[in-house]
């Protein structure tokens, strides 16, 4: 009969899986901008952005208004390597003229008792700072500030409603003269979830289900429209008591669950909490009972004045009644005391009808829970999650059969989260505590971390500076007596002129400069039709033969050639030729280059001082197969501009960032002394890289950079280039991370294996971090790949420090630019100049900011100057072929 009765309390897994969505919908809803006026679940922002990491310490207070008594509390946290942390507190009364005065009495209340506990403790003499638990509904704006939206839990004080209950509690206390500090404002289920997360750090759920219910949880920021920003999480208190309220829960709620609502102080509100928490359960059986016993279903259908009287059947009375274990004497000895003379069928029965209503707030409860579980899993991109929900509320604690249905239908609801219910210990009070620690920790870290990064952070000043002495640097490279000792080397590359679109025929290049080399044939056509063809093949170059003898190596550069030629089926033809060769050399004609030294792992014997075209013409003549033209011998960066140069007849310079950094640009002759005449120009590749070796920077380098640089294989030199390209800027986060992490501020001071080692971090990581729109994810799972067990709030630091190398090095770049830049300006004897950047590297192409940064800064640094960009296509191939053809085009002229 009583099934029958309460069919419609007896929610099937189809429902609650229902329930489950429908509640995931109003969470989406309560976090836009748009759709949170409207929404029932208002998923209000705590600013509560990190959960305790084990390694906070010191005295703190806590005070917390919510319930029949004030509490003040003194939390030690001890950071004693065992997280432990201790509780003092004292309970005041909260008497009926203080809840329903006006608000200066109640804060002044609350500053008295304050006082009063601090006096106790003797602490009257230290500046403590506080936590404080307001258990009613607030907007907050930031951590230490929240304006009440309404009261609840039969509290009426005036005055207090839409105004900032933290400013009106440093007042009292201020007058009161308290030596107190409110850092932070909190919700009862908020302190529940931080105390828990205290002692289990994979606690990131609180959930209250008492008198009142309500549940918090760290979302992504980027999910939340309310707050600015979307680095990181925060905590949203989801205040799900109300959910329901506009009719969404309307056919789940009974005939029972609307004449409780209209008896209610606030009928049509909290509809959600009306079906869940102990405040009513009681209520609901009580109406239940009367019922049926009209119905003569119960008690021989008599009424007793019990039944009929509001608040009589309370939640300790079902409790009472669900301990099966004592079989029916509870229940008969309850009834009885209500002057209801049961039977055995009625004890029966009366108890059915307790486990019904009970059971089907733990079955809602569980579905709204599961809608944040899953919503978190979703957030974490995880096919499986283990999570901690952290929990109080008496219902929870004291009810006998409550807490095991609740985990029973979670577990069922989310087979794929693994989920521990861990109980808090007063954690409205020593949450509030442990919010303020949390918050402490925090400021002191920012400080810290703002000192490590502060000689990042180039004023404008300090990049004119830059500039300056880039410029000064590239006067001594290009004068005959400072030339030898300069440190930016300005070597003539003898390639006098940029395309002006008559060049054309068929050219070969060779590309040189990594692990694999390519042989390219070009045909470029002139007139209308102008276009450049390419063909090419890709051929690996072995470590032994990389580190064998010079003979080896060009005996197997001919062999592709060779191989390139008959696959093309033009072995036959003499063909002009250009050699991309992306080593430091020095250079006497275009078709003459001196290696300096080699670079990027190769090593071949009896090549250093000797010359490139003649090793290259020699390997040739040993074959004796084919002929050859080598025309120019050409550097990466002058490829890059002869690139773009054809499209654009403005390219004067080319510039590479990427895992080198380098330019090159277009000098007047009579600018270079160290070549003879004065006609025309010719392009200078400036070896810039080795600005500052003479330590002219030295006042903006780090001691992460010379870390780096004692590190590297040649200490001393290159430092510009340590500085702003690939190869290193990986080099420097790292030894940043590990000097945070040794101060404590990464990682819970936990240096991985990985991260010891030389060059891991590579500088790719920083154009993904820096890239990573998706709640961090990116970050730690590179974090994870280095053997890195990374927070949220590790993987925003992480962000940081990469964002901070990865612009000064745009900084840097651009100021040696815009050196440049102001350099052909005076050349050109004009007011305003236009020019073309040819552009190439995968700093510049791949990574998300560097190109911006780098562009602003020359606008910046070189006003007067309209800088275009332009990206290279295949500079050291393309570039290479073009450079062959102006030379050609340039000698004919010669000789005519």
């Amino acid at each position: 009969q009583v099934d029958r009765y309460l069919y419609h309390m007896r929610l099937s897994d189809d429902v609650l899986l229902d329930v489950m969505a429908r509640f995931q919908a109003e969470m989406v809803k309560g976090l836009g901008r748009d759709t949170n006026p409207t929404a029932t679940v208002k998923m209000l922002p705590s600013f509560v952005r990190s959960l305790p990491d084990g390694s906070e310490k010191g005295d703190f207070l806590a005070v917390d208004l919510g319930g029949s008594q004030f509490r003040a509390h003194q939390v030690k946290v001890f950071d004693d390597g065992k997280q432990s942390s201790q509780l003092e507190s004292k309970f005041y009364p909260t008497p009926k003229e203080v809840i329903q005065g006006n608000g200066a009495e109640l804060f002044d209340y609350v500053a008295d008792c304050l006082l009063d506990f601090m006096e106790t403790k003797n602490l009257k003499h230290k500046k403590l700072p506080l936590g404080f638990t307001f258990s009613f509904p607030c907007k907050q704006n930031k951590l230490e500030e929240g304006v009440l939206l309404a009261w609840t839990k039969h509290f009426k004080v005036r005055g207090v409603q839409d105004t900032d209950v933290v400013s009106s509690l440093r007042k009292a206390l201020q007058k009161h003269k308290a030596n107190v500090n409110v850092l932070a404002l909190v919700n009862d289920t908020v302190g529940t979830m931080m105390t828990c997360g205290y002692d289990d750090q994979r606690c990131e759920v609180g959930l209250i289900i008492g008198t009142g219910t309500n549940a918090c949880y760290m979302e992504e920021m980027r999910h939340i429209d309310l707050v600015e920003g979307d680095e990181g999480r925060m905590c949203i208190n989801t205040e799900w008591g109300a959910f329901g309220d506009d009719g969404a829960l309307d056919d789940l709620r009974t005939e029972f669950d609307r004449e409780l609502d209209l008896g209610s102080l606030n009928p049509g509100k909290q509809l959600f909490e009306k079906m869940i928490s102990s405040l009513y359960l009681g209520e609901l059986v009580r109406l239940i009972l009367l019922k049926m016993t009209k119905e003569g279903l119960l008690f021989n259908g008599k009424v007793s004045t019990a039944l009929l009287t509001k608040g009589k059947i309370e939640m300790k009375h079902v409790s009472a009644m669900e301990k099966y274990k004592e079989g029916l004497s509870n229940t008969k000895e309850i009834l009885t005391e209500l002057n209801l003379f049961p039977s055995e069928e009625d004890c029966i029965a009366v108890q059915h009808v307790c486990t019904i209503v009970s059971f089907r707030s733990a079955n809602l409860c569980a579905a709204a829970l599961a809608a944040i579980l899953t919503r978190l899993r979703e957030n974490k991109k995880l096919l499986r999650m283990r999570t901690t929900v952290g929990i109080d509320g008496g219902l929870y604690k004291t009810h006998p059969q409550y807490a095991k249905r609740l985990h029973k239908v979670v577990r069922r609801l989310v087979p794929n989260c693994d989920v521990r219910f861990l109980l808090s210990v007063s954690g409205s009070g020593k949450g509030a505590a442990m919010v303020t620690a949390v918050a402490y920790r925090l400021a002191a870290q920012r400080k810290q971390i703002d000192a490590a990064l502060a000689p990042f952070l180039l004023s404008l000043e300090t990049l004119r500076e830059v500039k300056n002495k880039m410029r000064t640097e590239l006067e001594y490279g290009l004068k005959r007596e400072t030339q030898a000792s300069a440190t930016v080397k300005m070597l003539p590359t003898y390639v006098c002129g940029t395309p002006d679109g008559t060049e054309k025929g068929k050219f070969l290049a060779l590309d040189l400069g990594g692990t694999n080399f390519r042989v390219l044939l070009v045909k470029i056509r002139s007139g209308r039709r102008r276009s450049v063809q390419m063909y090419n093949k890709i051929f690996a170059i072995p470590l032994e033969i990389m580190q064998g003898t010079g003979e080896e190596l060009f005996d197997h550069i001919v062999q592709c050639i060779a191989d390139f030629l008959e696959y093309m089926g033009i072995k036959g033809a003499r063909l002009p030729l250009g050699f991309t060769f992306s080593f430091p050399c020095r250079q006497a004609s275009i078709d003459k280059g001196t290696l300096v030294g080699w670079t990027k792992g190769f090593k071949a014997t009896d090549c250093e001082g000797e010359d490139v075209v003649d090793m290259l013409r020699e390997a040739i003549r040993r074959r004796n197969e084919f002929d050859l033209d080598i025309v120019a011998v050409v550097n990466d960066t002058v490829g890059t501009m002869m690139t773009c140069g054809y499209e654009d007849p403005n390219c004067e310079i080319g510039l590479i960032a990427g895992t080198g950094s380098n330019v090159c640009y277009m000098e007047d002759m009579k600018n270079i002394e160290i070549v003879e005449g004065n006609e025309g120009k010719m392009c200078i590749n400036t070896e810039w890289g080795g600005f500052g070796d003479n330590g002219c920077i030295d006042n903006i380098r780090t001691k992460y950079d010379k870390e780096v640089d004692e590190g590297s294989l040649n200490p001393g030199k290159q430092r510009y280039e340590k500085m702003t390209s690939g190869m290193y800027l990986g080099e420097i986060v790292r030894q940043i991370l590990i000097d945070l992490t040794k101060q404590g501020l990464l990682f819970r001071g936990q240096i991985s294996e990985s991260l010891r080692k030389r060059g891991i971090f590579e500088t790719k990581f920083l154009s993904q971090i820096e890239s990573d729109r998706l709640a961090l994810l990116q970050v730690r799972r590179i974090l994870q790949q280095l053997g890195l067990d990374s927070t949220c709030e590790d993987s925003i630091i992480v962000k940081e420090v990469c964002g901070a190398v990865s612009k000064r090095a745009a900084q840097l770049c651009g100021a040696g630019l815009a050196a440049i830049v102001e350099k052909k300006r005076e050349n050109q004897g004009v007011e305003h100049l236009q020019i073309t950047v040819g552009v190439d590297g995968t700093l510049y192409k791949l990574h998300p900011h560097f190109s911006r940064v780098l562009r602003e800064t020359v606008k910046e640094l070189a006003p007067q100057c309209d800088v275009t960009f332009m990206l290279s296509e295949d500079g050291s191939g393309k570039g290479a072929a073009l450079i062959t053809a102006v030379a050609k085009r340039l000698h004919n002229v010669g000789q005519k």
